[in-house]
């Protein structure tokens, strides 16, 4: 095998053996792990940015990437078995948006005290100059976040069922192709999770001011672009020809080859609502915390 041989655009199984395979799965996943993918770094940057530091970063991308590994591992075996027909069917995405959209609707509104996730809330919380302070979000959130978004499909899954789970050709093998998807998005993930945090943690804001920036960033990002998504995902549902919706842009890779339902919701909608988060955000910490 030399890199020469991978084709991260249409690999053939025909002539994929297992090392060249792996090898595909690995790349396609750093790839998937740095474009703007729904399912991927737009939901790290919120909890990068919550976190405001290189290493908290780092770990938000870590733990986010480390169930969607796993993820990807259990259904690329369920496809060697050809038990994952349903993830093919165009409603079944729409579907995934609308849990995920749910589960950042819930943890926006958790950092940002106004509802409730277990029995982890507690309601109006001040810090001790009695300024409304915005919640940590629990650590376990990326985790759980990850693993949902990982049943989201699109050209790099359908790549890694359909074309390279079989390519092992052996049971147990097949996980490995999912597995090490999901390890080539850790990478890029780790990498720009660390990115997102040391951009939060290098503005020029005391300690107290950033901290509330971060969080309030992350929750307003959180909530509005959680709605944004399972309103598409409602969307989808009612009407499934959202799916073939698409214009090609030119781009020879995956996720940049269309516009379409998912580009739109990251680059059309997340994208501005994180602007619009970070400069509220802002300007609100410099009227509680003024520089003395």
């Amino acid at each position: 095998m030399v890199i020469a041989d991978l084709n991260l655009w249409n690999p053939d199984l025909a002539g994929l053996g297992v090392g060249l395979a792996l090898a595909t799965a690995f790349f396609l996943g750093m790839v998937h792990g740095v474009t703007p993918d729904e399912h991927t770094w737009p939901i790290t940057f919120n909890y990068a940015i919550g976190s405001y530091s290189v290493r908290g970063g780092m770990r938000a991308g870590l733990y986010f990437s480390l169930t969607f590994a796993l993820q990807r591992a259990l259904a690329s075996e369920l496809a060697y078995f050809a038990m994952a027909d349903f993830l093919k069917d165009v409603r079944w995405n729409f579907a995934v948006y609308i849990v995920v959209g749910t589960v950042m609707f819930g943890s926006g509104l958790y950092i940002l005290r106004k509802g409730r996730i277990a029995h982890l809330f507690h309601s109006h919380a001040m810090d001790e100059e009695g300024v409304p302070a915005p919640g940590p979000l629990p650590a376990y959130m990326p985790l759980v976040h990850g693993f949902i978004a990982g049943w989201g499909t699109g050209a790099f899954a359908l790549i890694v069922y359909t074309v390279l789970a079989p390519a092992m050709g052996s049971p147990y093998t097949a996980f490995l192709p999912g597995l090490l998807f999901g390890l080539g998005t850790m990478v890029m993930q780790m990498l720009l999770g660390s990115v997102f945090g040391a951009w939060m943690a290098h503005r020029h804001l005391d300690d107290r001011a950033r901290t509330y920036v971060a969080r309030k960033m992350a929750g307003r990002t959180l909530a509005g672009g959680g709605a944004a998504f399972a309103l598409a995902g409602l969307l989808g549902l009612l009407y499934p020809r959202l799916a073939s919706f698409g214009v090609a842009t030119g781009v020879h890779v995956h996720n940049l080859a269309h516009l379409d339902v998912g580009m739109i919701l990251v680059v059309v909608i997340l994208v501005p609502i994180s602007a619009y988060a970070f400069w509220k955000s802002l300007r609100e910490a410099r009227q509680l915390f003024p520089i003395r």
